[in-house]
């Protein structure tokens, strides 16, 4: 996750929810200086945080201010918050990540959309997805193979033909490039260019896939030189100009 340095207070509820609250809220947020929310309520009861919950949530996503629910899990996932702050006595972040991911993975299969766990194989064999990324620093192929079998193994290989060469001889599923543009959702660490894929067509017919950047603008060219999939994030979740919908209309 990138932070915004503007926005630089995470600001938390106050223990009570009093009417005149969602006014004050709303005010403090005109200021642009909150990246993160955190309804923080401990003696109230999950009715009443639900209530309150789905009125917060709505004046944070105007402000486009992050809203986490503090402690429960099971509140988070009921309200679709952004996410959760977690006490070291609370449910652990791997049981967390299982219950959220849940919910995707039914949309998913709804839509017969195959669906991937990024870096965590263990994760992923609990969820019994689809199948896994994995970077250059996860666990290896052979490990990942041991935990989920058949299923899905994309390896991120940067901008090395070297690195896509071993996944390939490795039987890796897919193999990803990137960044191919500058990237908001990610710092850009490896640039590739569309002469990697060229390059990769000649030693291997594993899937490619082409990451970073790709937008409405860009992304034609990247099928055009033969990529089979084009890894999206920011131009779908974090459009200024498109609702989330309405960019996925355009990618024709």
């Amino acid at each position: 996750m990138r932070f915004n340095n503007k926005k630089f207070i995470y600001l938390i509820s106050p223990s009570k929810i009093n009417k005149s609250f969602y006014n004050d809220l709303i005010e403090v947020l005109k200021y642009k200086k909150v990246g993160f929310f955190q309804l923080r309520l401990k003696k109230e009861n999950f009715k009443k945080k639900l209530l309150i919950g789905k009125k917060i949530k709505k004046i944070c996503k105007k402000y486009n201010v992050k809203f986490l629910i503090n402690d429960d899990v099971n509140l988070s996932k009921k309200l679709d918050a952004d996410g959760c702050h977690l006490g070291q006595k609370d449910m652990k972040i791997f049981e967390a990540r299982k219950l959220i991911s849940k919910k995707i993975k039914k949309i998913c299969k709804k839509d017969n959309v195959k669906f991937l766990i990024n870096d965590d194989v263990d994760l992923s064999k609990k969820l019994d997805a689809d199948g896994c990324h994995l970077g250059q620093k996860d666990v290896n192929i052979f490990e990942a193979r041991k935990l989920i079998g058949k299923k899905i193994i994309g390896i991120t290989c940067h901008n090395s033909i070297k690195l896509a060469n071993i996944a390939a001889k490795n039987k890796a599923d897919y193999i990803a490039f990137g960044a191919f543009y500058s990237s908001k959702t990610k710092k850009v660490k490896y640039k590739a260019s569309i002469n990697l894929i060229k390059k990769a067509r000649r030693i291997t017919k594993t899937p490619i896939v082409a990451i970073g950047g790709i937008n409405l603008h860009n992304y034609k060219n990247l099928l055009l030189n033969k990529a089979n999939f084009l890894a999206i994030s920011g131009y779908i979740w974090k459009n200024k100009k498109l609702k989330p919908k309405e960019a996925i209309k355009r990618l024709i």
